[in-house]
């Protein structure tokens, strides 16, 4: 077997994985079809590489609005590595105690909303604050962690808590400890991480199952649509359409910032 063949094997026990978390998807699906149904967002949250699962929720191709993806760019931005924005800086930042309640500062929350939160290891603070001040707000909180990652890793807060402590429902991208998967002859060190894959396909999977209940309630979501397949006057349409009710749903949390 070389090294593609075993990457591609681990990520078919990647889908056994997710298969395997099939009611829990559909409960994460009814929690978070409910809040878009009550004219609410569901807040995700992600940081580090963690943002990638956030983004591929929404907005893309395939996507609908109904989601609120809260990326922060200090805890994100990996493409300069080192120097100004570094990755350094970014990752000191995502064990920073306090940060997360100035993130949600901005939002005003409502037990209506329903959340989830990405963290592979589920350790670093900022994540697992997020998770907390969620559920002390009344929040539903589904957690997409690697559990066999996060297990044996150590959690960044001083009482041992991790991201999935404060979950109403946990995910698992099914990813190895240490995240890659395949080790090469002659290199002590594994590559080809693969929670990225699992977190996907769990995002997606969610993505699908809102979908079909937003439908059967006769509130089909406006997909964002590639003109190759809708058509080019079709796929604006459903773009302005989307973006329009994104915003119009985004504004009812700032209306009331302040109020309380």
């Amino acid at each position: 077997m070389n090294a593609t063949q075993d990457y591609l094997a681990r990520c078919r026990d990647l889908v056994a994985v997710v298969e395997s978390q099939q009611a829990a998807i559909a409960q994460a699906a009814d929690w978070f079809s409910k809040t878009i149904l009550a004219g609410r967002m569901v807040h995700l949250f992600g940081s580090g590489h963690s943002r990638m699962l956030i983004e591929e929720m929404w907005p893309r191709y395939g996507s609908f609005p109904g989601f609120n993806p809260i990326v922060e760019l200090s805890l994100s931005f990996h493409n300069l590595v080192v120097g100004a924005n570094g990755q350094r800086q970014a990752m000191h930042l995502e064990n920073v105690s306090g940060l997360a309640e100035r993130i949600l500062r901005n939002f005003d929350l409502s037990p209506l909303d329903s959340a989830l939160v990405a963290s592979s290891g589920g350790c670093n603070v900022v994540p697992i604050e997020i998770a907390e001040l969620f559920q002390k707000r009344g929040i539903k909180v589904v957690a997409i962690i690697s559990r066999q990652h996060s297990e044996p890793s150590r959690s960044g807060r001083a009482d041992g808590k991790k991201v999935q402590d404060f979950a109403d429902l946990v995910l698992d991208t099914g990813a190895p400890a240490g995240d890659a998967m395949v080790k090469v002859p002659g290199l002590d060190t594994a590559v080809a991480p693969g929670s990225t894959v699992g977190g996907c396909m769990l995002i997606n999977c969610l993505k699908a199952e809102v979908a079909a209940r937003l439908t059967r309630a006769g509130q089909p979501p406006k997909v964002l649509t590639a003109s190759c397949v809708a058509g080019p006057q079709r796929s604006a349409e459903l773009f302005e359409a989307a973006y329009d009710e994104h915003a119009r749903r985004l504004a009812k949390l700032y209306e009331n910032l302040g109020a309380h």
